[in-house]
């Protein structure tokens, strides 16, 4: 396994944070839980794409993966067709 940089522990604890404090628990979890599950296999591309993604509001991203809002062009792509599948929201009961 790889060592990984300060600057990019830095930089997915910073991602992490504002993955899991969205606003509503809903957000959290579909954000922060899609963060947490594949944040490990991204690039820095893929990092400053999501960077992106979640400067958005979280009723547009919510409803891009849920596909009942059109996906804008610059997002759509293999992180958001992953994003789409729902499978990584874990809820605690």
């Amino acid at each position: 396994m790889t060592e990984l940089s300060p600057q990019r522990q830095e930089r997915l604890a910073r991602l992490k944070f504002r993955a899991w404090h969205r606003g509503t628990r809903e957000a959290d979890y579909m954000i922060g839980c899609f963060f947490d599950r594949f944040h490990s296999e991204w690039t820095d591309a893929d990092l400053d794409l999501f960077e992106r993604m979640i400067d958005e509001e979280d009723v547009d991203i919510m409803a891009w993966a849920l596909g009942t809002l059109s996906i804008p062009e610059e997002y759509r792509g293999p992180m958001m067709d992953r994003m789409m599948k729902l499978d990584y929201v874990e809820i605690p009961r």
